[in-house]
């Protein structure tokens, strides 16, 4: 039976209405309108601390001491390794192998003697077992569990008292405490605050499994990553077997670096020199360049590749592993500015090994490599190239120079073509083995400063 009087009344003017409402419809203030007899805001008294305020320099750091996860690569990325009490959260595509790197480091974490507790929400434990022992990941430190529930979970860390949980994935987790499906905004925001609140409490490192959209961003609310504490992201094109970890948020460490592994039948394997990975030919071909990105404080060689062809039709642009955009700017720099006449041809430029360069400095190594591959011509010389090329012609300075110029000549480089001006004075490098550094102002005369010999292989 309905009920025939007011039942929701504002507790500001004292209107009154039938069903809620979120502004009230006298006084126009929001939030005001409660059911009748709900207890009236009232102002939040102060109450004693707990514990008193002490100067900074008298904070014990004791609890704070970083855990190394002895996976090298990854630490680095976590800046020398686990906080106790950090929350971590992992995001990547499926299938890329976040939960096989994550049940290796659980793995390592237990046989240094701390306990470690792994929750799984997509598999059940004896699937997990079977991924350990192919991986050897097994350990009697090591806790397992197949879980969905939250409070579950936190049954679990308070049976086990871990020092390390991980938790694969907090979309697969569910709680009665939050309204949605699992894997939903208000879910996922809800378990993750528990977790976070339980990984402080108890000073227990914990690394939650993100998963990903379609455009590659976190699933989830944006919260999510404001109430965690260090967010990685898992990159890697699962027909290559190269991964990357790289750091977008970092309370704890620097937010801009990458570790770098490699799948393989026994799980992930650790890469500490991944420059060879992404390089294709020890001799000069026409239609590819070698640049050198910085991924945070490592540099990383990354091998360009072009390829132009008459067009049948309408010319067409395609690219793999650059921003498409930039490409276009290159091409209409290098016809207005350069005189390669492109209009009428195919052009298609890629990276080698599936690398993702986003560094504006791969415009000239770009630029050089749509050249080559236009003339069919090629210096005989190994080449690097670095810069930014502006919408002038210019080239524009990169930071990292002198690293990127030594990790350049460390592998054997003979000639590195840079922006005039990017050298530092002050810290330049007298002799970088056997390579040639030339500085030049413009597209136009990085490419005059090349010895294009006829192809004729």
């Amino acid at each position: 039976m309905a009920k025939n009087q007011d039942t929701y009344t504002c507790t500001e003017c004292g209107w009154s209405s039938v069903r809620w409402v979120g502004r009230c419809g006298e006084c126009q203030a929001w939030g005001t309108v409660v059911e009748r007899g709900a207890p009236k805001l009232r102002a939040v008294s102060s109450s004693m601390p707990a514990e008193r305020a002490v100067p900074i320099s008298q904070v014990p750091t004791d609890a704070a001491q970083r855990k190394l996860t002895t996976i090298a690569e990854l630490d680095r990325v976590l800046g020398s390794g686990l906080v106790p009490g950090a929350v971590v959260l992992l995001a990547g595509e499926p299938g890329v192998g976040k939960s096989t790197l994550l049940l290796d480091v659980a793995a390592k974490w237990a046989r240094s003697g701390e306990k470690t507790l792994y929750i799984s929400g997509e598999e059940s434990a004896s699937q997990v077992r079977l991924r350990a022992e192919r991986t050897n990941a097994v350990d009697d430190a090591l806790f397992l569990a197949s879980e969905t529930d939250l409070g579950t979970v936190l049954g679990h860390i308070e049976q086990v008292k871990p020092s390390l949980l991980v938790l694969d994935s907090v979309q697969t987790i569910s709680t009665a405490e939050a309204d949605g499906a699992p894997g939903g905004p208000s879910q996922v925001k809800e378990i993750t605050a528990a977790i976070a609140r339980v990984a402080k409490r108890e000073h227990m490192a914990a690394i939650i499994v993100g998963h990903v959209t379609k455009d590659g961003g976190i699933a989830g609310p944006r919260t999510l990553e404001h109430l965690v504490d260090v967010v990685l992201t898992f990159e890697g094109d699962r027909h290559s077997g190269f991964r990357m970890v790289r750091a977008t948020k970092n309370r704890y460490g620097p937010a801009d670096e990458v570790g770098c592994f490699e799948m393989s039948e026994t799980g992930i394997v650790e890469v500490p020199d991944p420059s060879g990975l992404f390089t294709s030919h020890t001799t000069p071909v026409p239609g590819t360049c070698v640049t050198v990105t910085l991924e945070g404080r490592r540099p990383l060689l990354a091998e360009i590749q072009a390829l132009t062809a008459q067009a049948a039709q309408s010319p067409r642009r395609t690219t793999h592993g650059l921003d498409g955009s930039r490409i276009a700017m290159v091409l209409a720099v290098l016809e207005r500015k350069a005189g390669l006449k492109l209009s009428d041809h195919d052009v298609y430029v890629s990276t080698v090994g599936g690398a993702r360069v986003t560094d504006p400095s791969v415009d000239l190594a770009a630029a050089i490599a749509i050249t080559t591959a236009a003339i069919n011509r090629q210096d005989r010389r190994r080449v690097v190239a670095l810069g930014e090329v502006g919408l002038a012609g210019e080239l524009r300075r990169v930071p990292g120079a002198e690293r990127r110029l030594a990790e350049a000549g460390r592998l054997g480089f003979e000639l590195a073509i840079i922006p005039t001006g990017s050298r530092d004075v002050t810290t330049k490098v007298p002799r970088l083995g056997n390579l040639r550094v030339i500085e030049v102002p413009t597209l136009a005369a990085a490419i005059e400063a090349l010895e294009l010999d006829e192809h004729h292989g």
